[in-house]
């Protein structure tokens, strides 16, 4: 069986490490070997964060090279953007279509690059774009964006919903369980 490889990019504070760790449960779980590393930028202070997860039947590292990536899960356009040459030929990326300025933004030295998802199409990329933040607002909590993505990224891969929900339940804290699996459910059917 082939090394399968799943890069997470956000912006830091938007529960990128949560996804991973849910996937990487999920995966475990099947049976694969998993590995994942958490790359951190200035994550307290909105800066990137990447997380790969590599799994299959050996894997030795889990560090994603340029065109290696079979999914890319975006939380923002501008990260979306950034690492998009991570994706292989045939690869699926998803994003949120939230942005968030970055420093150089709110700053005012630079602006913020306009239509970035068409520019992605144009590149030929399989994007999938959503507006996960107003879907997780809808389920009861801004900061469900993760699950409402993680919900979306469901939808490619191989595994009842049943399974992913267990690993939900089973990695949020509990008073929080019911609001994250109705924005899983959302970003699923969206």
């Amino acid at each position: 069986m082939k090394t399968e490889k799943l890069m997470i990019v956000g912006v830091g504070g938007q529960g990128t490490l949560l996804a991973s760790k849910i996937v990487g449960k999920l995966l475990l779980g099947k049976g694969f070997d998993v590995k994942v590393s958490e790359v951190h930028g200035m994550s307290q202070r909105g800066g990137s964060v990447v997380t790969y997860v590599s799994w299959g039947e050996k894997v030795y590292a889990p560090i994603v090279d340029k065109g290696e990536a079979d999914y890319i899960l975006a939380f923002e356009m501008l990260e979306a953007a950034r690492y998009a040459e991570f994706l292989k030929p045939g690869g699926k990326l998803i994003a949120n279509t939230q942005q968030t300025n970055p420093m150089p933004v709110i700053t005012g030295a630079m602006e913020y690059p306009e239509d970035i998802e068409g520019k992605l199409k144009t590149l030929g990329i399989d994007l999938d774009a959503i507006d996960a933040l107003k879907t997780a607002e809808a389920a009861g909590s801004a900061k469900a964006t993760n699950l409402v993505l993680l919900g979306r990224l469901a939808k490619y891969f191989p595994y009842p919903e049943e399974d992913w929900i267990e690993c939900i339940k089973t990695g949020v804290p509990e008073k929080f369980v019911d609001m994250n699996i109705k924005a899983f459910k959302m970003g699923k059917e969206l």
